[in-house]
C-alpha cells in the first residue's frame, strides 16, 4: 500500500498536465474548425499559387507545420490531423513541407477546379531546353523572397555548368529585372561572369507596378553581393529604393526599356534579339514574370483611353468615379487605396461570388470601406460596355449604370504560353499536382 503512494505522487500531476493538454487542444482544433467551415461556406477554399496537400495517413497531428508556417492560420490541427482552413490565405512559403517529420505533405499549383499553367522546371531551374533557365514568378513562385532565392540559385547552376567555358557569346542573356532577375544579375557579377540583363521596363519589375504603400517582402533574404537583408519597411517604396541603392553601390549594368522580340537557338547557345540589340548568349535566364499581356474584358468602350490596367498613384483619383475590375489582391488594394481619396467613388467589380484569390486583411479591408459606403462592391457581376461618361455592369440579369471618369481592370495577365511554346519550351496546365 504505502509503495503505491510514490507512484501516485507522479501520476496525479502527469494526469493534470495531459488533461489539460486535451482540452487545449480540443479547444484548438473546435476553432480550427470553425474558421474551415466559414472559410468553406465563403467559398474561399481555392489556394492562389503553390501550396501544401497533406496525406492524412502520414500525417501525425504533431502541428509542426501549423507551428512552422509564417502567415498564421493556414494550416491548424482538427481531430489530429493537418488541414489547410484557410487556403487563400497560403502564399506558397513551403515551410509547412519543409517541418513535416513524416514527409506528409507535398507542394502543388492548381487544384482539381482550377489548373495552373507551368513551364518545365528542373531541379536546377533548367528548362526542357538546354540553356534555357527559368526563375521566378513564371515559374509559379509569386513570393518575392522565392523570387530573389531562386534567382540567386539558378545563376548557381548556370556558373557549375560547361556555360562558364571560353567563348565570343556571353555567358548568359538574363530577361527581367524584378526580383528573380535583380538577384541573377547580381549573382552574375558576383561569380565574374560575362552577362547582360534586359528588361521592358525599369528596375524591380511587378513590384514596381504594385500600389503605393503595399507591403512586399517581410521575410529576410540573401541577396548576392550584399548579404542577408530585413527591411524595417517592406513597403514597395522602400524596397525598390533599396534596391536602387544597390544597384548604385555595386555598379550593375541593366539595359532598361530594352524588349525581347525572338529567342532562336543557334550553334553553340542562342540568339537573342530586342528592340535595340541582337545578342549570343550560351544560356538564358527567363525571369520575367508571369503578367505577360494584361487580361482584357474584351468589352465595347476598353479602347478608351480611361481605361488601364494597374494602379500606379492612387491620388490622381481624388474627386473622380472610378470602376476597379478584379477580385485578387491588386483588384482590392487598387479599390481601398482609391477609396480612401477625398471625394472619390468606387466601384468594385467581381464575377465570382466571394474573393478567394485575395489575403484575408484586403478582404477585410474592403468589407469595412463596403459597410462606409466608401467602396460599392458588386459580386457576381460582369461589365458589358465602357463609355466615355459612365460603365454598364450586369449583375444576374439586372443592369447597373452608373457615372463613371476612369476604369482599371485588374484581371491578371495573360501568361507567355505561345512564347514559351515557340523556343520550344513546354508548358503544363497542374490541377493539384507537383
Amino acid at each position: 500500500m504505502f509503495s503505491e503512494f510514490p507512484i501516485l505522487v507522479y501520476l496525479l500531476p502527469l494526469s493534470l498536465v495531459l488533461a489539460v493538454h486535451l482540452s487545449l487542444r480540443y479547444r484548438a482544433s473546435q476553432k480550427a474548425s470553425t474558421i474551415h467551415a466559414a472559410a468553406t461556406e465563403a467559398g474561399l477554399i481555392e489556394p492562389p499559387s503553390l501550396h501544401p496537400v497533406i496525406d492524412l495517413s502520414e500525417c501525425l497531428g504533431c502541428g509542426t507545420c501549423a507551428s512552422a508556417c509564417p502567415e498564421g492560420n493556414v494550416i491548424s490541427i482538427i481531430k489530429g490531423k493537418a488541414v489547410l482552413i484557410e487556403p487563400t490565405h497560403c502564399i506558397g512559403h513551403g515551410a509547412c513541407a519543409q517541418a513535416c517529420p513524416t514527409n506528409a505533405i507535398s507542394l502543388v499549383f492548381g487544384t482539381e477546379r482550377r489548373g495552373v499553367d507551368i513551364p518545365f522546371m528542373g531541379e536546377d531551374f533548367q528548362t526542357n531546353v538546354p540553356g534555357l533557365y527559368i526563375a521566378g514568378e513564371l515559374g509559379g513562385m509569386g513570393l518575392i523572397r522565392n523570387a530573389i532565392e531562386q534567382g540567386r540559385q539558378a545563376m548557381e547552376a548556370i556558373h557549375a555548368s560547361d556555360a562558364n567555358e571560353k567563348s565570343n557569346y556571353y555567358d548568359s542573356v538574363i530577361i527581367g529585372a524584378g526580383p528573380a532577375g535583380f538577384s541573377a544579375t547580381l549573382a552574375a557579377m558576383q561569380f565574374g561572369m560575362n552577362s547582360v540583363t534586359v528588361d521592358q521596363e525599369t528596375l524591380g519589375g511587378t513590384v514596381a507596378h504594385y500600389p503605393r504603400g503595399k507591403l512586399v517582402m517581410t521575410q529576410p533574404v540573401d541577396l548576392p553581393i550584399i548579404g542577408k537583408i530585413q527591411l524595417k519597411d517592406p513597403s514597395k517604396e522602400h524596397l525598390l529604393e533599396f534596391w536602387e541603392s544597390v544597384e548604385k553601390k555595386t555598379g550593375v549594368s541593366i539595359h532598361y526599356r530594352e524588349r525581347v522580340t525572338d529567342i532562336k537557338s543557334i550553334q553553340g547557345g542562342f540568339e537573342v534579339k530586342t528592340t535595340k540589340n541582337t545578342y549570343n548568349t550560351k544560356t538564358v535566364l527567363l525571369a520575367i514574370g508571369r503578367r505577360g499581356t494584361p487580361r482584357k474584358l474584351g468589352v465595347p468602350g476598353e479602347e478608351l483611353e480611361k481605361v488601364v490596367y494597374r494602379l500606379i498613384d492612387p491620388e490622381q483619383y481624388a474627386g473622380r468615379n472610378v470602376l476597379i475590375v478584379g477580385g485578387g489582391d491588386s483588384a482590392l488594394e487598387a479599390a481601398a487605396e482609391i477609396g480612401e481619396q477625398p471625394g472619390s467613388k468606387v466601384i468594385l467589380s467581381y464575377r465570382n461570388a466571394a474573393f478567394s484569390r485575395a489575403r484575408q486583411r484586403n478582404r477585410e479591408r474592403i468589407e469595412k470601406l463596403s459597410v462606409d459606403g466608401t467602396v460599392e462592391v458588386i459580386m457576381e457581376s460582369s461589365v458589358r460596355e465602357i463609355a466615355p461618361d459612365h460603365i454598364v455592369i450586369e449583375q444576374k440579369g439586372a443592369i447597373h449604370k452608373a457615372a463613371n471618369d476612369d476604369v482599371i481592370i485588374c484581371a491578371g495577365g495573360i501568361l507567355p504560353t505561345m512564347f514559351l511554346k515557340s523556343i520550344g519550351i513546354e508548358v503544363d496546365t497542374k490541377y493539384g499536382t507537383a
